[in-house]
């Protein structure tokens, strides 16, 4: 059951605020060498990678432009359906677009996989995954990250965008919620 303070429900902080600043910066480093002097295009997967994107983008210094995409796999529960439904289409061309693709967490890889592929039938030029969290453990789909922040344990995280039930994305960290929490 849900707390009225949502930091109750957080079982322990697996990421804090100052490591998650200290990786963000990294990554925007490591992505500004590999898009020097390219056409690229920041690609957005909503909800989860607002934050994480946010903050990203700021660290990226090469010219890029920003889209967002919603997708969904999950349909409010724990575990991912399998099934990918786009929510909110990009709203230009991906053809002859170096993309980044920024997520919060690549899980069961399925969601990413799909959209992969469909910018790359769309003609993309290129597509690299950025995610801030890599849970290697539920992969059920043959799709890895370019840029990685953090490996985690198969626990369920929240925080820094990460939702359960669109709940805890504002946590400044990232933390495992309780079980008790999402087991109702």
């Amino acid at each position: 059951m849900k707390s009225q303070n949502m930091r109750d429900d957080i079982l322990k902080v697996l990421i804090t605020k100052e490591e998650l600043a200290q990786k963000v910066k990294e990554l925007g480093q490591e992505i500004t060498k590999a898009y020097q002097g390219k056409k690229l295009l920041v690609l957005g997967v909503l909800k989860g990678s607002f934050v994480f994107m946010s903050d990203l983008i700021r660290e990226i210094d090469t010219p890029c432009e920003v889209e967002f995409m919603a997708v969904s796999s999950y349909q409010s529960g724990v575990k991912s359906s399998g099934v990918v439904k786009i929510l909110k289409d990009i709203d230009i061309n991906p053809n002859a677009y170096n993309i980044l693709i920024v997520e919060d967490i690549l899980d069961s890889g399925l969601t990413l996989s799909y959209l992969k592929n469909l910018l790359l039938q769309r003609g993309a030029s290129n597509i690299q995954i950025a995610t801030l969290l890599d849970k290697p453990a539920r992969r059920k789909a043959d799709i890895h990250a370019d840029f990685v922040g953090f490996e985690v344990p198969d626990e369920f995280v929240v925080g820094y965008g990460l939702d359960y039930a669109e709940y805890y994305r504002n946590l400044p960290y990232v933390g495992v919620l309780k079980p008790e929490v999402y087991s109702e």
